[in-house]
């Protein structure tokens, strides 16, 4: 790990103001980043410690939604009973993911900005256009069974890793944030994530140093809600595919899917398709889709995992 600074920011402003320095970052829980900082992957010159800001509340809105700052902890999430009984799409990809210890640890913002686990990502030595921007991308002709086959491009095929995300997209979260400026946004969480285009290392739409205050979720939709995940083993597993459902009496409802792009994959078009049933939904999903050839099989499995998470949100 090379040498760094250390600020314990004392307001969100300062904080903003600190990070939007080139070589700075925020770091709170850092289950994602003190990996990257140990591989020399990420190399902040200076970190911005935000744990202290007040951050860590979930609350209700005027609207009947629920606000949740962005250093609420995954696992206080996950066990809060207003989300559990209203939102239990969240709380149930919430305990799908990683292990209680990292959840105990890792932060409603950190989850949403975790980077991703394509292992030539994670291994210096291969050419990577996500850490080192024009070097290539080995995974297009390597080991790719576990990155994507939507939204990707020729120079990136790397999936995003949260169970968190695809559960709040589906929910139609809101991202709240603040600008070294001061200025504040509001950005729907599907509009967060940049296509990898000509350049995947930019992931996200945020500014230097804009930091994510807290996550907006609506008045719960109607219908019931059900997140299925597959993986290889039953616990501590990124997914294959993943899918955050709700589905109402009349056969509509929304549909997120994980595992196979650069975001949380969501199309109208596809919802629209739900009373129709799971095939019709995957085809409008997976239109464009571009598998490699070790990850076809993500295809066939987005369909069938579809058909589960909605026959179980059917009841």
């Amino acid at each position: 790990m090379k040498p760094f600074s250390y600020e314990r920011a004392s307001g969100v402003a300062a904080a903003c103001a600190s990070a939007a320095e080139p070589t700075a970052k925020f770091i709170a829980g850092g289950t994602n980043l003190i990996d990257l900082m140990k591989l020399q992957i990420e190399t902040p010159a200076h970190l911005v410690d935000i744990g202290a800001l007040p951050l860590a509340d979930v609350e209700e809105t005027q609207e009947g939604g629920l606000r949740i700052g962005a250093l609420v902890t995954n696992s206080a999430l996950a066990a809060d009973m207003r989300v559990r009984r209203r939102y239990p799409l969240l709380s149930q990809a919430i305990l799908a993911g990683a292990s209680t210890q990292l959840r105990n640890k890792a932060t409603t913002g950190g989850n949403l900005l975790q980077r991703t686990r394509c292992p030539y990502f994670y291994d210096t030595t291969k050419p990577c256009n996500k850490r080192v921007p024009g070097s290539g991308c080995a995974a297009l002709a390597g080991l790719n069974r576990m990155n994507a086959v939507l939204g990707v491009s020729d120079n990136c095929i790397a999936a995003h890793p949260s169970d968190m995300a695809v559960a709040m997209t589906a929910l139609d979260a809101r991202v709240e944030t603040v600008a070294p400026d001061g200025a504040a946004r509001t950005i729907p969480l599907d509009a967060l994530y940049r296509a990898p285009g000509n350049t995947p290392h930019i992931e996200t739409v945020l500014a230097p140093g804009e930091l994510i205050r807290s996550v907006v979720l609506p008045p719960p939709p109607p219908g019931r809600q059900r997140y299925r995940k597959v993986r290889d083993r039953a616990s501590y597993a990124f997914a294959l595919v993943s899918v955050g459902a709700i589905v109402q009496r009349d056969g509509t409802g929304r549909v997120a899917l994980g595992g196979v792009a650069h975001r949380p994959w969501r199309l109208e078009a596809a919802e629209a398709e739900m009373p129709r049933g799971a095939k019709a939904v995957t085809e409008k999903l997976l239109a464009g889709a571009r598998p490699t050839h070790e990850n076809a099989f993500k295809l066939p499995l987005v369909e069938r995992t579809l058909a589960a998470a909605l026959a179980e949100a059917r009841g």
